[in-house]
């Protein structure tokens, strides 16, 4: 019998960036990583997490938080680099492996007794054995809309994009005891004052930053004037769907949104 060769797979994070290989082409994706080996972390191998993926595939954490790790064969590199260059479906293993990683740093401690909490063996969860409480890494669901109507687009710019010029959807996050598309109609009218239809899921993406679900949706003008709150959001307009502002690239969920409105008028014109 054929002995199986499992693909082992290093995420490290170094002062919340993740390493790869000095001369790594991003586009390649998480195969590169296969390249990191045990030698250039030897002080951190004991804090080395195994993250299942099958069985022909071993992904590896080792989060050395805030410390530089400087080594000839490696360089660091953002998130934000990891979700502009690699393809999507590694972008969401280094997603994951992050997501861990802030999970492990934040739940050293029982946040019901103060307790010191244990890792679990066979899942990723971190269990308190004083009081038995138990928590797993948290994820935020998080609605995006983009609103159309007649042939103009609804974009909006928060406080950290007034420097920049930059215009996107807008977004919010979903409260206890809400569906996504009722977070979708509160959130839209809390921030800029309309009210929209037709409300229809388009996709989702998981946007670590730090443990976000992106869950996109396309809806379309109902009633209201655009007023917006002078908080979360500090301007927003109706935009010519040919003549837009700086708006989010298309890895991003906020950019396939708008690329798809623009899609959909373009169709219903012809």
């Amino acid at each position: 019998m054929t002995a199986i060769v499992k693909i082992k797979r290093y995420f490290i994070f170094s002062n919340d960036r993740l390493l790869v290989p000095i001369e790594a082409d991003l586009r390649s994706g998480v195969e590169m990583l296969a390249n990191l080996t045990q030698d250039i972390f030897t002080e951190y191998a004991e804090q080395t997490v195994h993250i299942h993926v099958n069985e022909h595939i071993e992904h590896h954490l080792v989060d050395m938080q805030k410390e530089i790790l400087e080594h000839e064969s490696v360089r660091s590199i953002s998130l934000r680099e990891v979700v502009m260059m690699m393809p999507k479906e590694d972008f969401q293993h280094v997603a994951q492996a992050w997501q861990y990683a802030v999970f492990l740093r934040t739940h050293q401690f029982c946040g019901r007794c103060g307790s010191r909490m244990d890792r679990v063996s066979w899942e990723m969860a971190m269990h308190c054995h004083t009081c038995q409480h138990r928590c797993y890494p948290r994820v935020s669901p998080c609605i995006i809309v983009a609103i159309r109507h007649g042939n103009k687009i609804l974009l909006a710019q928060g406080e950290r994009q007034k420097e920049s010029g930059f215009f996107s959807t807008l977004a919010g996050f979903v409260e206890s005891g809400e569906t996504l598309e009722e977070a979708v109609h509160r959130e839209v009218f809390e921030e800029v004052g309309v009210k929209v239809k037709n409300v229809e899921y388009f996709n989702s993406q998981p946007w670590p930053f730090p443990h976000s679900l992106m869950v996109g949706y396309l809806a379309e003008y109902d009633s209201g004037d655009i007023v917006v709150d002078g908080k979360e959001i500090i301007q927003a307009d109706w935009f010519d769907i040919d003549n837009l502002p700086v708006v989010p690239p298309k890895f991003s969920i906020a950019g396939r949104l708008i690329e798809e409105t623009q899609k959909r008028m373009l169709e219903k014109s012809v």
